[in-house]
């Protein structure tokens, strides 16, 4: 990919859990200064520097723009028991670091698991967010891709012997990004995998997050209270042939709570990936210029 035309900055702030604190590792666009900040956070085993190209872009718009990575990913630290890794200790860092950031409001783009931590802290009373894009999740996930995501993390190879061989196995289970340039794929890829130094590349997470979806504890999940607890405009995107978030979800979701805006992404699953000048334009669109 070319180099940035907006530089970032990385930072870091801490989180608690398990009688210990951990480093939450973020990059940051824009203006230090700006009182109009974003953030956005990624899905499951992804980490923010797959907001790159997004966060130039809202940075070149006035914002400024952070990119988390969640704890057991990329350079956030890891729990000592991977019990530990869920939704409400990932809502818990989240609120940490808007604290850190020290603002009153804030804009909040979350793909996925991002989207699904995004709707805890949008539906808490007192919520600091005032937009809210959420990328191809919802308040009803059904069970069977829920456990054939978690099927994928936890049979992930543990070790590449080059970042070709990591970058094919990024293309096959992330297929349902859609049509992604080859730099595109080899960016994620960058960002996605290690080195080790005895040689080869493993993933940038810790597996321990794929416990949740161990054999008996994947069930279809319904968050419609949270969902109706919001109250902040909603831009809704979901990839026109997902199988996590069901048409029907998607339709209620526009009907109840917040009644979310939705656009429907063509040649994408689960989830877009917010690469491309098109999706990237949606966003932007919706956001517009800060005032």
């Amino acid at each position: 990919m070319s180099p940035p035309a907006v530089p970032f900055r990385t930072g870091l702030t801490r989180g608690f859990a398990q009688g210990a604190f951990h480093d939450i590792a973020y990059v940051e666009w824009g203006e230090r200064d700006s009182p109009h900040v974003i953030v956005c956070l990624h899905g499951l085993s992804r980490q923010g520097r797959d907001f790159d190209p997004l966060a130039q872009a809202l940075a070149g718009m006035g914002y400024r723009v952070v990119c988390p990575d969640l704890v057991g990913r990329g350079r956030s630290g890891r729990l000592r028991d991977p019990e530990g890794y869920g939704l409400p200790q990932y809502a818990a860092d989240m609120a940490m670091l808007v604290a850190h950031l020290g603002v009153d409001s804030l804009d909040w783009i979350g793909t996925s698991l991002g989207g699904l931590t995004g709707m805890v802290l949008a539906g808490a009373k007192g919520s600091p967010i005032r937009r809210f894009v959420i990328n191809d999740i919802g308040p009803f996930l059904p069970w069977a891709p829920v456990r054939a995501i978690g099927a994928r993390l936890r049979e992930a190879p543990r070790l590449h012997e080059s970042l070709e061989t990591a970058e094919a196995r990024l293309r096959t289970v992330h297929a349902p990004f859609g049509p992604l340039t080859d730099a595109q794929w080899r960016h994620l890829t960058e960002h996605s995998f290690v080195p080790e130094p005895a040689g080869g590349f493993r993933p940038h997470y810790d597996p321990g997050i794929g416990n949740a979806f161990r054999p008996g504890r994947v069930y279809s999940v319904s968050m419609w209270p949270v969902w109706d607890a919001i109250t902040c405009p909603v831009l809704l995107l979901r990839g026109a042939d997902s199988d996590l978030l069901l048409r029907e979800t998607a339709d209620e979701m526009t009907r109840r709570g917040p009644r979310a805006t939705r656009i429907d992404i063509p040649g994408c699953g689960h989830a877009p990936a917010l690469l491309d000048a098109h999706q990237i334009g949606i966003v932007t669109d919706w956001l517009g210029r800060p005032e």
